[in-house]
C-alpha cells in the first residue's frame, strides 16, 4: 500500500483502488506529547469534540513520514508504516496466523518447556503462534503445584472465572454436578456451550495421572466443519442455521445459550464450534427441515467421534496443555479409580489473553 500527494489531499493506492484520506481521519490521528500520553498512548484531547471541518493546508512526504499542517493551525508528523497498518481496518497480527488442518495423522507438534522467564521470552511468541495455528499447546515441566495454574493463566492474561470456581479440579468425586468429575469415558466435546459468550481457552494442568486409561482426546473442529462442508454442502448448512439451546442445570444455577452447532463470521468464515450431545435441545421447526437436522447432527457426530480425526495421548505429570474451545474438542477415555489417581486443574481465560500477549511480544522483539 502507498501513499500519494495531490494538491493537499492524500491518497491511499493499495494495487486494486486509490481513494482519498480524510483529513480529519489524519487529524485525530496526532502523535507527540502535546497530544498522547507518553506511558499510555492515549489521547490527549477529545476527538469527537473537534470540529470536522478539518483541512490541510501542506502535507509533504520525506523519510517514511507525512508532515501535515492544518487549517485548525495544528501541525503533525505521521509515520507512513502506522497509517497504511490502520489502512487495513483488520488485526493484521492475529488474521495473519492461518489456521492449520489437521487429523490423526498429527505427529510432529512441537512441545515446549517450561521456564521461570518464559512469558517474556521469544518462545513464549512461537508458543502463541502454534496455539493459533493448530488450536492446541503443551508445556512440559510445568510446576507440579495445586493452583500453580492460575499463576500461569495471569501471567498471560486474566482468568475467567465460572461457577465453577477461578480453577477447577478434575478428578473423580462423590455426587459429581458434572461428568467431567467422574471415571467415565468423555466424547469430544467443547466446554460450556450453555455460557454467553462461551470461555475461548481452557488450560489443563495435569498434576497426578498413575491410572490405567485416562488418555485426552483431541478433534479438530475447523478440520472436521470444512471436510463437512465438501462433502455434505446441505448438512453443513443447515447446522450453521438451526439454533439449539444449551443447558446447564446446578443447584445455585440455571444456564442456557441459544446458538447452531457450527458458528461462522459475518464473511461466512469459520468462528466456533460447539458441541455437547449430553446438554443440547433441539427447536421445534418444520419436520421435513428438523429431519435433515437430525441427518446432519448425526453426519457431524460420526466424524467428530471418528478414528480419522482424532489424536489421542497421556497427559503426564507436569505437563499442561491450552486448547482452543471455539475451534478444538477434546476428551478422555474411562481409567479405573481403584489403581491410583487422575488429578488434573482447569480454568479458563479468553482471546483478550492470548492476543494481548502476542501483540506485545511481537513489538516487544519487533517481529
Amino acid at each position: 500500500m502507498k501513499l500519494k500527494l495531490n494538491k493537499n489531499k492524500v491518497f491511499f493506492n493499495n494495487g486494486l483502488v486509490k481513494k482519498e484520506i480524510h483529513p480529519f481521519w489524519l487529524r485525530e490521528r496526532a502523535t507527540g506529547e502535546k497530544f498522547l500520553d507518553e506511558r499510555t498512548q492515549q489521547r490527549l484531547f477529545d476527538p469527537s469534540s473537534l470540529n470536522i471541518e478539518i483541512n490541510i493546508d501542506k502535507a509533504v512526504i520525506k523519510d517514511n513520514y507525512l508532515d501535515i499542517d492544518f487549517n485548525d493551525g495544528v501541525s503533525i508528523k505521521l509515520k507512513i508504516d502506522n497509517i497504511t497498518s490502520d489502512l487495513y481496518n483488520e488485526d493484521k497480527v492475529i488474521k495473519s496466523l492461518n489456521k492449520i488442518k489437521w487429523n490423526s495423522s498429527l505427529t510432529d507438534i512441537k512441545n515446549f518447556e517450561y521456564k521461570d522467564n518464559l512469558f517474556e521470552s521469544k518462545e513464549m511468541y512461537d508458543l502463541l503462534v502454534q496455539f493459533y495455528q493448530y488450536g492446541f499447546v503443551i508445556l512440559k515441566q510445568v510446576p507440579n503445584k495445586e493452583n500453580f495454574i492460575l499463576k500461569f493463566a495471569n501471567s498471560i492474561g486474566s482468568v475467567r472465572k465460572t461457577n465453577f470456581g477461578e480453577c477447577f479440579n478434575v478428578k473423580s468425586k462423590p455426587n459429581a454436578n458434572d461428568l467431567a468429575y467422574t471415571s467415565l469415558a468423555l466424547s469430544p466435546h467443547t466446554d460450556n456451550p450453555y455460557r454467553n459468550p462461551v470461555p475461548c481457552i481452557q488450560l489443563l494442568h495435569c498434576i497426578k495421572n498413575n491410572v490405567t486409561g485416562g488418555l485426552s482426546t483431541l478433534v479438530d473442529g475447523f478440520t472436521v466443519t470444512n471436510d463437512l462442508k465438501k462433502e455434505k454442502p446441505e448438512f453443513y448448512k443447515i447446522l450453521t442455521e438451526v439454533k439449539v439451546k444449551f443447558k446447564f442445570i446446578d443447584k445455585d444455577v440455571i444456564l442456557e445459550n441459544w446458538c447452531p452447532l457450527i458458528e461462522l463470521n459475518i464473511d461466512k468464515s469459520f468462528k466456533q464450534v460447539r458441541f455437547s450431545p449430553r446438554l443440547d435441545y433441539v427447536p421445534v421447526i418444520d419436520k421435513e427441515k428438523l429431519n435433515l437436522f437430525y441427518k446432519a447432527r448425526k453426519k457431524l457426530s460420526d466424524m467428530y467421534n471418528s478414528e480419522k480425526y482424532k489424536i489421542e495421548f497421556k497427559l503426564k505429570n507436569e505437563d499442561l496443555i491450552m486448547m482452543d474451545n471455539y475451534r478444538l474438542l477434546h476428551g478422555r477415555t474411562a481409567y479405573e479409580v481403584n489403581e491410583g489417581e487422575r488429578f488434573l486443574q482447569g480454568c479458563y481465560i479468553d482471546y483478550d489473553s492470548t492476543e494481548g500477549k502476542l501483540r506485545h511480544l511481537k513489538r516487544k522483539f519487533n517481529f
